[in-house]
C-alpha cells in the first residue's frame, strides 16, 4: 500500500489558532488527542489486540431528578429563584443576532472538528495499515535474513564436518604410521646387538687371526648404518609427534568452531521459526541498544575459512610427512639388508679362507708328522750305524794294542800295521761323520717338532676362528629381521 498522506503534515496536526470571537469553543474533542498512549512497548499484561475497550473503560452517567419538594426543603422563600412571571425588569445580556452567531459558530466548529476527526481517523487507519505492512515486511525480511544466516551456518558447518572427518582420518593414519615407525625403530635394536655381539666374539680370536679383516670392516660399517638409520628414524619420529600435536590443535579448533556453529545454528533456527503467536516471546527493554557482537560477516566467514585452511595445511604437511616416513622405512630397510648381505658375504669368504688355511695346515701337519717319523727312523738308523762301528773299531784298536807288545825288532811298521792304523782312522772318521749326521738329524727333528707345534697351534687358532665366525657369528646372524618387520608392519 502506498503512503497517501503523512499525519505529521495534516492540517489538524498544526496548532490551532485561538478564535477571535468572545465565545469559547464548546467542543473538547481536541483534548482527547493530546494525551495519546505513549510510544513504547506495552508490558506483558497489555499484549492484547488493539481495541479501544482494552485500555479505556466506558463510563456512563444516568442523571436522576429528585423531586422538587426534596430539593427545596430547607430553603427560605427569599433564597428560591423567582418565577419569570414574578420578574419586574428584563435581565437579558445577548441579542438574537448574538445567539444565532453563537449557534453558527458552534455548528462550524463542530463541523470542522468532525471533519478533522474524520481525516484523522482515515489517516490513522492508513497509518495503522502502513505500519502493519511495514512491520510485517520488516519481520519477513528479518525472517529471511535469519534463514539465510542459518543456511550460511549450515554451509560452513558442513565444510567443517567434512574437513574434521578428513583431519581425524589423517590423524589416525599418521598415528598408525608413527606406530609403524616405532616398531621399525625397535626392530633395529636386534640387528645392532647382533653386529656388536659379532664384534665382541671376533675380539676373542687368537694369535695371527686377530686381524682387522674385511669382515670386521663390514661389521663396523653395519653398526654405523644401523645407528644412522636409527637416528633418522628418531628424527622423523619426533617430527611425527610434533605433527600429531599440530593436527590435534587444528582438530581442536575445528571442533570448537563446529560446536559454536551448532549452537549458533540452533539459536538462529529457533529465532527463524519464532512467530507472533509463538510461546516464549517477551519484551526485553533496551536490548536493541546492547551490541555484544565481536565480528562482521566477512571476519566471521574468514575465521572459519582460516581454520579450514589451517587444517588443510596441516593435513598436507601430515601427508607429506607420512610419505617421507614411508620412503625412510623402505630406504633404511634396504640399506640394512644390503649391509647385512655384505657382512654375510664377507663372513662366507673369510670362513672359506680360514677353512682353506686350516686344510692346508692340516696337510702340512700331516707331512710334518710323516717327516718327523722318517727323521726319527733315520736318527735311529744313524745311532745303530754308530753302534755298529764300535766292534770293528775295538777289533782294530785291540790288534794295534796287541801288536805293540811285539818284541824288539818285531815292532815293524809293516803293511798290516799301516792297514790297521788306516782302518782305525777310517772308522773314527766314519763315526765322526755319523755323529755329525746324527746331530744334523736331531736338529732337523727339532725343527720339524717346532714346525709341528706351530702348525698345531695355528690349526687350533684356525679352528677357533672358524668356530667363532661359522658357529657363533653366523649362527646369531640367521635371526636378522625380515623386510616386513623392518618397515614396521609387524
Amino acid at each position: 500500500m502506498e503512503l497517501v498522506g503523512s499525519p505529521l503534515t495534516a492540517p489538524y496536526a498544526q496548532p490551532r489558532s485561538t478564535p477571535t470571537r468572545f465565545l469559547p469553543a464548546i467542543s473538547t474533542m481536541a483534548s482527547s488527542y493530546k494525551n495519546r498512549f505513549p510510544y513504547y512497548p506495552l508490558p506483558q499484561s497489555f499484549s492484547l489486540p488493539w481495541m479501544p475497550s482494552t485500555y479505556y473503560k466506558t463510563a456512563a452517567i444516568n442523571p436522576t431528578l429528585a423531586p422538587f419538594s426534596k430539593s427545596s426543603q430547607g430553603l427560605t422563600p427569599s433564597k428560591i429563584l423567582p418565577f419569570v412571571s414574578n420578574r419586574t425588569s428584563l435581565f437579558t445580556q445577548y441579542t438574537p443576532d448574538d445567539w444565532y452567531r453563537s449557534n453558527l459558530t458552534n455548528y462550524k466548529e463542530s463541523e470542522t472538528s468532525r471533519h478533522n476527526a474524520e481525516r484523522l481517523r482515515v489517516d490513522t487507519s492508513r497509518m495503522i495499515q502502513d505500519k502493519y505492512q511495514q512491520t510485517k515486511k520488516t519481520q519477513v525480511e528479518s525472517t529471511k535474513n535469519l534463514g539465510e544466516r542459518v543456511n550460511d551456518i549450515e554451509f560452513w558447518k558442513s565444510e567443517l564436518c567434512h574437513e574434521l572427518d578428513k583431519m581425524i582420518g589423517e590423524t589416525n593414519t599418521l598415528t598408525d604410521m608413527k606406530k609403524r615407525l616405532e616398531r621399525a625403530l625397535a626392530e633395529t635394536e636386534a640387528p645392532l646387538q647382533v653386529a656388536q655381539e659379532c664384534l665382541l666374539h671376533r675380539e676373542k680370536r687368537m694369535g695371527i687371526d686377530l686381524v682387522h679383516d674385511d669382515v670386521e670392516k663390514q661389521l663396523f660399517t653395519e653398526v654405523d648404518v644401523i645407528r644412522s638409520c636409527q637416528e633418522r628414524m628418531q628424527q622423523y619420529l619426533d617430527k611425527a609427534k610434533g605433527q600429531l600435536a599440530s593436527n590435534r590443535v587444528a582438530q581442536h579448533e575445528l571442533e570448537r568452531d563446529l560446536v559454536n556453529k551448532q549452537a549458533a545454528r540452533r539459536i538462529d533456527d529457533k529465532c527463524h521459526h519464532l512467530r507472533n503467536t509463538s510461546d516464549g516471546i517477551s519484551y526485553y527493554r533496551g536490548v536493541e541498544r546492547v551490541d555484544a557482537t565481536i565480528s562482521v560477516p566477512e571476519s566471521w566467514a574468514k575465521f572459519t575459512d582460516n581454520n579450514i585452511l589451517c587444517s588443510q595445511s596441516e593435513r598436507a604437511a601430515s601427508a607429506k610427512l607420512r610419505d617421507n616416513i614411508e620412503n625412510l622405512l623402505a630406504v633404511t630397510a634396504n640399506e640394512m639388508w644390503r649391509q647385512f648381505n655384505r657382512v654375510n658375504v664377507a663372513f662366507t669368504n673369510r670362513i672359506a679362507e680360514t677353512a682353506d688355511a686350516k686344510s692346508k695346515i692340516q696337510t702340512h701337519l700331516a707331512k710334518t708328522l710323516q717327516e718327523i717319523f722318517q727323521i726319527e727312523m733315520n736318527i735311529e738308523a744313524i745311532r745303530k750305524a754308530i753302534r755298529d762301528k764300535g766292534p770293528p773299531l775295538r777289533v782294530a784298536q785291540t790288534r794295534l794294542d796287541e801288536r805293540t807288545r811285539r818284541p824288539n825288532i818285531e815292532l815293524c811298521r809293516d803293511t798290516a800295521q799301516l792297514r790297521l792304523v788306516s782302518e782305525v782312522n777310517k772308522i773314527d772318521e766314519t763315526i765322526q761323520s755319523l755323529q755329525q749326521r746324527l746331530r744334523d738329524a736331531e736338529d732337523a727333528l727339532q725343527m720339524l717338532v717346532r714346525a709341528k707345534s706351530v702348525l698345531e697351534h695355528d690349526l687350533a687358532i684356525k679352528a677357533h676362528s672358524l668356530f667363532i665366525d661359522q658357529e657363533k657369528c653366523m649362527g646369531i646372524r640367521k635371526t636378522f629381521p625380515s623386510t616386513v618387520r623392518l618397515v614396521g608392519y609387524i
